[in-house]
């Protein structure tokens, strides 16, 4: 069992309803807010080349309130490698930055990056962050020869991306889907890299996906957001701190 996860709050979706009107509410730096006050260790932004939700402004100010904060809460910047993403992020210098591959007119993540991925200049990305300081996370696939890529890239940790698992927890088939996961986390570990997780995870399913082998974070924006709906933003971290350290329902 793993008891030290982290949680990475996703504050995307706070960014999207704000633009959906224009104007300044809600507040994603609040938000932010709320979520380390409930006892969030980390934050997520995925800005996106379009700006329809996290924009640059937002990624500045969020890293402005977390600087006093540095080395209690992690900030994790997801995005594709694009030139003014890594601008951004070496302007800002979050703890970590998560490079995720984007496919024209997606709504949201699809897959991780395959592993035919060519290595020379996604690799060159990885080094020219992590000279600044920042710890890189390739978000991918739960396959071995995605995790061999990886590690080839010389990344510090994977993402692996659970939307499949999730889908298949609603039907059924969870723990056959879990095994293949903890298989790519087993080989992870074995390759000296640090294990993230993300994508659809939510109260129903992280008490599963919570037992993966060597899992160190794992970032939930959607799920969590639309909890606190119901619930409210403080409460709706403080369950989901609840599921990921194995006290649902505390």
């Amino acid at each position: 069992m793993n008891a030290s996860i982290r949680l990475s709050v996703n504050v995307n979706k706070v960014a999207t309803l704000r633009n959906s009107r224009g104007g300044s509410l809600p507040s994603v730096l609040e938000a932010t807010a709320v979520a380390v006050r409930a006892g969030s260790p980390g934050i997520t932004v995925h800005p996106r080349a379009d700006a329809r939700h996290i924009t640059p402004r937002d990624v500045r100010e969020i890293a402005a309130f977390l600087a006093p904060r540095r080395g209690e809460i992690e900030f994790n910047i997801e995005g594709d490698p694009r030139p003014d993403l890594l601008d951004l992020v070496e302007e800002v210098r979050p703890d970590q930055c998560t490079l995720v591959p984007v496919l024209p007119g997606e709504v949201t993540s699809q897959a991780g990056w395959p592993p035919s991925t060519p290595e020379a200049e996604l690799g060159a990305v990885v080094g020219r962050l992590q000279q600044r300081g920042i710890r890189v996370s390739l978000f991918i696939d739960p396959e071995a020869a995605a995790v061999q890529w990886a590690a080839s890239l010389r990344a510090d940790r994977i993402e692996l991306y659970t939307e499949p698992f999730a889908r298949a927890f609603k039907a059924g088939q969870g723990a056959a889907s879990f095994a293949r996961y903890a298989d790519a986390a087993n080989v992870a570990h074995g390759l000296g890299l640090g294990i993230n997780a993300g994508h659809d995870l939510d109260l129903e399913n992280l008490p599963l996906f919570r037992q993966l082998p060597h899992l160190a974070e794992v970032s939930i924006g959607h799920a969590l957001m639309s909890h606190a709906l119901f619930v409210g933003l403080e409460r709706a971290v403080k369950d989901y701190l609840a599921a990921v350290a194995g006290n649902p329902g505390r």
